[in-house]
């Protein structure tokens, strides 16, 4: 008889996959916790900011698990392979509606870059700024957008991002430095906070 309980917390994405693989419905649940909400605000500014949308989309997401959970490759990233079958969502859901090319995105409340420090002595006004940044990212091509994104706002890593766009990390890193170069020179006064 055993006389102390599992930690879920202490376990990875992939452990706790696995164990969902194995009927422990427990480990589900830490997985959802982990990422029910940075779901739903993901899908969120994909989804042109549907807040209904994007609950339905994370319960759509979560759903394929439960139904399908040997679906997860166990010697992925459950992270990377949980952002492709999201964005592949929305993906198909551009095209549902048709409007792929005219995909609107939101800069995540609090998104202040990488050192507002450094500008201390310019008089930065960070609302002017999450606004000139969404409109110059919805000028940008899809392939550029989605690439900033999934680096600067959800923090996936080059090799995650390659995997969830099924591209070469060459590609990501050629594509991250294009729409930094072109955001940099749109945005002069907030330079620093988007250069690599």
């Amino acid at each position: 008889m055993r006389l102390f309980k599992k930690d879920y917390v202490k376990y990875s994405d992939e452990e706790l996959m696995l164990l969902y693989i194995k009927g422990d419905r427990k480990a589900f649940e830490q997985i959802y916790q982990r990422y029910g909400n940075y779901l739903v605000n993901f899908f969120n500014r994909k989804l042109w900011q549907d807040k209904e949308k994007a609950e339905d989309f994370t319960q759509e997401l979560f759903g394929k698990i439960i139904d399908r959970p040997k679906m997860f490759d166990t010697t992925k990233k459950f992270k990377t392979w949980l952002f492709t079958i999201a964005a592949n969502m929305c993906k198909n859901e551009y095209k549902r509606v048709e409007i792929r090319k005219n995909t609107s995105y939101d800069v995540p409340d609090g998104f202040e870059g990488r050192s507002v420090d450094d500008l201390a002595d310019v008089n930065f006004d960070k609302q002017s700024f999450s606004e000139s940044l969404k409109m110059e990212l919805n000028k940008l091509k899809e392939k550029h957008r989605e690439v900033f994104m999934l680096r600067h706002f959800e923090g996936l890593s080059l090799k995650e991002i390659a995997d969830v766009l099924d591209i070469n990390e060459g590609t990501v890193k050629s594509r991250l430095h294009n729409v930094t170069k072109t955001l940099a020179s749109k945005l002069e006064v907030y330079r620093k906070i988007i250069a690599e």
